[in-house]
């Protein structure tokens, strides 16, 4: 089915080349309120060079009507910042959490206060998520169920659904690839041991399981782009992680942000990294730079992006300051 949607052009036959990730200068992060009135065409009218944006009908019901393929046609016939190559459109995806108003959510929504997963839920997810995001749920990211919802979607065919997997749908939809959230399940605790109590290496799985995606989207699209989020240490752990990503996104380089509030809240964004913790992830960073990846960070702060922007080209990195709720473009555009 994939196949044949890309004989029909779903992702070629732009006027406008992509920008080479290494040439990337600005790009922007929006994963909420794509649906409102406008706000494609403010990314499509922006100087960005790479959007990664929420593929959103899978979100629910009442958000599958939303056709995410027309929104990123629109964003790739626009122009990048350089006036001659076109916009790159990535598509956010969390592979290390289940979400509960994702279509394959099945189940029950449990009271946020509970901490624990009620019995009659899938054996694949761990627990509630730890950082706070309420309908997270960090999962066995290794099982087969949970890689067919990723990936392979044989069990998930649908009458009222063209796509059977989140990779279908990106595929379909014409995303020039995916951006990989939640990589850090491998070294989340709980996770881990649940691997380790099956004989399995959390950190080997997560590299095979982002190989199998690698792998899956360049049979449809040679040039399909694969960026992880988060989890550098992967690298360090697993040094085949770097033949296979094309980039790394990192949050929380220098500046973060609390989880689960509005745009406006000041709870969203501001609060300084730990100054070890920051040298330790430029540390981890610079690895994925030496091996010829392109950095972005992604920092959540308003009054001191002038100060994220500078230190972030000091390092070679792409840089982009915004707040959590991720549901706007920024208020702080690099210069």
């Amino acid at each position: 089915m994939i196949s044949a949607l890309f004989s029909l052009g779903l992702s070629s036959g732009y006027v406008l080349k992509p920008l080479p990730l290494s040439q990337v200068k600005f790009f922007a992060y929006q994963i909420q309120g794509l649906e409102e009135d406008g706000a494609i065409d403010r990314i499509a009218e922006s100087k960005y060079d790479l959007v990664v944006v929420e593929p959103t009908k899978t979100v629910s019901d009442e958000n599958r009507s939303f056709d995410a393929g027309k929104m990123v046609r629109r964003i790739k016939n626009s122009k990048a910042s350089d006036g001659i190559h076109r916009k790159t459109v990535i598509a956010y995806v969390n592979i290390g959490e289940a979400e509960d108003w994702r279509w394959y959510w099945k189940w029950s929504k449990q009271d946020p206060k509970r901490k624990g997963v009620p019995s009659d839920w899938p054996k694949y997810i761990v627990k509630p998520d730890p950082g706070g995001w309420s309908g997270n749920y960090p999962v066995k990211f290794w099982s087969d169920e949970w890689k067919d919802i990723v990936i392979y979607g044989k069990n998930h065919k649908s009458a009222d659904r063209d796509y059977s997997s989140m990779l279908d749908e990106v595929l379909k939809d014409g995303f020039d690839g995916i951006y990989l959230d939640w990589v850090e399940a491998y070294a989340d605790k709980d996770v881990a041991a649940a691997a380790e109590s099956e004989g399995r290496n959390p950190a080997k799985e997560m590299v095979g399981f982002i190989r199998e995606m690698k792998d899956y989207g360049r049979k449809y699209n040679p040039d399909f782009i694969v960026i992880q989020q988060n989890a550098s240490s992967l690298a360090e752990e697993q040094p085949d992680i770097l033949n296979i990503v094309d980039a790394i996104g990192q949050e929380d380089t220098w500046y973060c942000g609390g989880p689960d509030v509005k745009w406006e809240n000041p709870k969203g964004y501001g609060r300084k990294q730990k100054a070890g913790d920051s040298r330790e992830i430029i540390r981890l960073l610079e690895v994925y730079k030496k091996a010829g990846k392109t950095v972005f960070t992604i920092d959540y702060t308003v009054k001191n992006a002038d100060e994220v922007y500078r230190n972030a080209r000091a390092k070679g990195f792409v840089p982009y300051c915004t707040r959590t709720h991720l549901g706007k473009l920024t208020t702080t555009p690099p210069y």
